[in-house]
């Protein structure tokens, strides 16, 4: 191997030395591909390996110039990344950690970055101070996200949201836009690898039980989540009714004048942003906050949003933290929240017709999600079940099933579900969706909570689970709920 782990505190910046650099890809989905195309422009030799990709991924790389190696072969793929000899190796979000190919990269002594770590070198391509507020959190990464981003915009600032939330945070280095900030999401699974990165603000939304498999455990899982205070400037935003996320960043080691900043729905004290009645305030960024609070909007302002959940109300404190940790003014605050969509699939109005509502919170995919869905109705006709991801589904359904009218079960691990039903609530019905084909599961499910529903009742999926055992993801599971309740009622979507 390369003496590359020498060199590495010298490739600071875009315009470093990486001329023939020899740099492995692992994995190459959109993330991966990203990695390969920005190694090339810089003039590494890129070599991509991975278990599968898609042909038209590989008929690019070839046009490009990137070698690459695809097999389920593991053993084959693990002969390559030795033979290739890598000064370099990044590795995609999502490979698990015991994957044999990751086992032997580390072997290998060989620095291990992500597509993050390598943006955070390349940020300076257009802009030398560019700034970064980084979001994560079991739920509503994206949805805060895609708020504080409406909110640097609304100001005039150039932003742009990249990372988990779909685009490729290179993707977004190499935009000549030129980006005053950057908004990043990062799911656990990033963070598990990232190496270090000093953002301006940095906040953990919320933790509960969620891909523990992945990590091996809860403390993993949560230990991934806090790496994202490390080296925080200016605000380390935690959820003040969430005691896990402050303990995080107790433990964190940020630069010198760093504050801790907490969100939630409660009164805020000092150093806090929260909600007095029914107004949204801000006792953090302001000179006197230990006598005053900033009022930022009231409730009543933003009824265009929907269903104002808890959930909903806590993504929006936590935003507005985020924003004015950089000095966005309050009335570019108000501005975007007013005129915020949210993303499909996530607590929306499909249709309320016969005095029955049909709420869309696909992207409910773990407990913690669901239960901010069942919380904010009532008389719910629960549409469930998919892939647990080994979490236990007990809780959820002791916690929310006195509030049900019927729960409907769908997915391959139903008997998980079925037996939490049985122990915890007997006296809820439970209707069980057998087909395997998704259209059918999902038209079936609408067609039995049609049946079921009566004046006054609201049809919620909210499945706790993930979706790929039936459907092609959660926004597929989503689009064929919807389209299958507008059928239902003869109406053309």
């Amino acid at each position: 191997m390369a003496n590359f782990d020498n060199q590495v505190s010298q490739l600071t910046s875009w315009y470093s030395s990486w001329q023939n650099k020899k740099t492995v890809v692992i994995g190459i989905g959109k993330t991966g591909f990203s990695v390969a195309d920005t190694l090339q422009e810089l003039g590494c030799d890129v070599f991509v390996l991975s278990e599968s990709a898609d042909p038209e991924t590989l008929d690019i790389l070839d046009v490009i110039g990137v070698k690459h190696e695809v097999s389920t072969d593991i053993a084959m793929l693990v002969r390559a990344l030795n033979e290739f000899e890598p000064d370099l190796i990044i590795v995609s979000p999502g490979i698990r950690p015991t994957n044999a190919i990751i086992l032997h990269a580390k072997s290998l002594q060989v620095p291990i970055w992500t597509d993050v770590d390598l943006a955070w070198v390349l940020r300076d391509k257009f802009l030398t101070n560019t700034k970064w507020v980084c979001i994560t959190g079991t739920n509503g990464k994206t949805t805060t996200t895609e708020l504080v981003e409406s909110m640097f915009l609304a100001a005039g600032i150039r932003a742009a949201a990249c990372g988990n939330i779909g685009i490729p945070i290179l993707n977004i280095v190499r935009d000549p836009a030129e980006f005053e900030v950057l908004i990043v999401e990062l799911s656990s699974f990033q963070l598990h690898y990232l190496n270090q990165i000093s953002p301006e603000s940095s906040a953990v939304l919320n933790i509960a039980e969620d891909h523990y498999d992945w990590h091996g455990s809860k403390e993993d899982y949560v230990a991934a989540k806090g790496k994202i205070y490390q080296n925080t400037r200016i605000a380390c935003v935690y959820n003040s009714q969430d005691s896990l996320t402050e303990e995080l960043v107790e433990k964190a080691e940020v630069l010198e004048g760093a504050r801790a900043i907490g969100f939630g729905l409660n009164v805020p004290a000092k150093s806090q942003i929260g909600y007095v009645e029914d107004i949204l305030v801000d006792r953090a960024f302001l000179d006197d906050r230990e006598n005053s609070a900033l009022e930022i909007l009231s409730l009543s302002e933003i009824s265009n949003l929907g269903a104002l959940t808890p959930h909903l109300l806590s993504n929006i404190a936590a935003a507005t933290a985020l924003a004015r940790s950089l000095d966005v003014p309050p009335s570019a605050i108000r501005e975007a929240i007013q005129s915020f969509k949210l993303s499909p699939h996530r607590i929306q109005l499909v249709l309320e017709k016969d005095d029955v509502r049909w709420i869309d919170d696909s992207k409910a995919t773990n407990a913690h999600a669901a239960s901010a869905s069942l919380s904010a109705f009532e008389r719910v006709i629960w549409i469930l079940g998919g892939l647990l991801k080994g979490v236990d589904i007990s809780s959820l359904v002791q916690k929310h099933g006195k509030f049900l009218r019927a729960a409907i079960v769908i997915g391959t691990e139903r008997e998980e579900v079925l037996e939490a039903f049985r122990t915890h609530c007997p006296e809820v019905p439970i209707f069980e969706i057998v087909e395997s084909g998704s259209v059918a599961v999902m038209t079936d499910a609408v067609r039995t909570a049609k049946q079921l529903a009566k004046p006054g009742d609201t049809v919620v999926l909210a499945p706790a689970a993930a979706s790929m055992d039936q459907f092609v993801d959660y926004e597929d599971r989503g689009n064929q709920f919807q389209s299958a309740v507008f059928a239902s009622y003869g109406i053309s979507s």
